[in-house]
């Protein structure tokens, strides 16, 4: 199964426009508002679009876009990162499962930058490669809608708030962190945050920093000739000898020792 990128780019506007498709879209169109405001109609209703609100449409969609002046301001503006797709691939996806004609998913900055690569190889021409790499990509985006979806329409922001603790920590393991920090990107106080994370996961934030952190560490040591002390370093531990500490305490045996045993010696 394939898929075909037909158009993907960027679009602003800054005065007063409209876009009609009333016989239907011919293929897929995928929509992410990231500045501004306008209307769309799909389907028969009306959607009010935000920055941060994802659009997905199938062929056939009605499909209606306008873009007037702020009715606060007076001001003109819209920005949206658009994909015009087709192909087998697609068509799969999108029959697994129903999916809202518009999801506020914020302006997620991995999104984008998937976004902004797709519309750089596409931008490229039609190379072999690039055909290639545009499947792939074009493929993971779709994916991640997915992804982007089920995060942000839970209907406890308390199952939220925690599922955006851990991927703080997911993405950030490798490197010196605060627990502060992960707080604030979930929107809680430090101690509702280590509460919370502890209730929902079993394990504490630092616990499971620390199991990312040795995963990370283990797969080096089998797979690179990178030194035990910058494996620790580049894994988010402050010291190799407490990186040589917490490694024996969780697996029982040094560093060096699992290498060696990873290896066959």
């Amino acid at each position: 199964m394939e898929t075909s990128l037909l158009i993907c780019d960027y679009s602003y506007h800054s005065r007063p426009f409209t876009q009609n498709s009333r016989s239907g879209l011919t293929n897929y169109l995928f929509r992410l508002q990231t500045e501004g405001s306008c209307r769309v109609i799909c389907r028969g209703q009306e959607y009010h679009v935000q920055a941060g609100d994802l659009i997905l449409l199938k062929p056939g969609d009605e499909y209606d876009l306008e873009v007037k002046e702020s009715e606060i301001d007076g001001r003109v503006s819209s920005g949206d990162y658009y994909v015009f797709c087709e192909g087998d691939w697609i068509d799969s996806w999108w029959g697994r499962k129903e999916r809202p004609v518009v999801s506020a998913v914020g302006v997620d900055e991995k999104l984008l930058r998937l976004w902004q690569n797709l519309i750089i190889e596409k931008r490229r021409g039609p190379l072999e490669e690039n055909v290639e790499i545009m499947d792939y990509l074009l493929r993971g985006l779709c994916l991640y809608f997915d992804r982007a979806i089920a995060e942000n329409t839970h209907s406890s922001r308390t199952v939220f708030a925690a599922l955006r603790l851990k991927r703080f920590i997911e993405e950030h393991a490798t490197v010196t962190f605060k627990l502060e920090e992960a707080a604030r990107y979930a929107g809680l106080s430090l101690s509702r945050s280590v509460r919370l994370f502890k209730d929902y996961y079993g394990m504490t934030m630092i616990g499971y920093a620390t199991q990312i952190r040795l995963n990370a560490a283990a797969e080096r040591m089998k797979y690179s000739d990178m030194t035990l002390e910058h494996i620790a370093e580049t894994c988010g531990f402050s010291s190799y000898s407490y990186f040589h500490r917490v490694f024996r305490a969780h697996l029982g045996i040094s560093p060096k020792e699992y290498r060696l045993k990873e290896r066959g010696f």
